[in-house]
């Protein structure tokens, strides 16, 4: 089977439940992934929205998780930090999840997530890293790649 990434929550190309954007809880869904490489070595996450009026908009980058890992649970980034992700500092200005939020009455945005798996253990990137930064170091690690795409759209 093909690396794979799903969501309990919605399916591909369904529609992101209110819970999970800044109208709602602003929580992280749960993701659970498949057939990863068995030379992973980590793997990096990254939301993003090509649809946003002023081009591609990033809501949240994850770098450093583990190989042995096949899922982030919901709300990952919610609460007292428990485990050492790393995380990206994404185009709000935040280093967590930040849900859908498009422009009210702009029509349906496409949110890709999008799981890389990598050819190293970890990125060495600093706290203040952005989600583009996180993404520019990883791209020469990457070995596959699986994503997930949800709708939302701000009626």
């Amino acid at each position: 089977m093909a690396f794979a990434l799903s969501s309990p929550a919605f399916g591909n190309r369904e529609r992101i439940p209110d819970k999970y954007t800044r109208q709602g809880e602003n929580i992280s869904p749960p993701l659970v992934w498949e057939d990863a490489p068995p030379e992973a070595k980590s793997f990096v996450l990254v939301v993003e929205d090509p649809d946003a009026p002023s081009g591609t908009f990033r809501h949240w980058g994850v770098y450093d998780i583990a190989a042995e890992r096949d899922r982030l649970p919901e709300g990952t980034t919610a609460g007292a930090k428990t485990e050492s992700l790393g995380h990206g500092v994404n185009d709000f200005g935040n280093p967590h999840y930040d849900g859908p939020q498009p422009p009210k009455g702009h029509g349906v945005h496409h949110y890709h997530f999008r799981l890389f798996a990598l050819d190293v253990e970890t990125l060495h990137c600093d706290g203040k890293a952005k989600v583009d930064d996180m993404l520019e170091q990883a791209k020469p690690h990457i070995i596959a790649e699986a994503e997930l795409v949800g709708t939302y759209e701000n009626k």
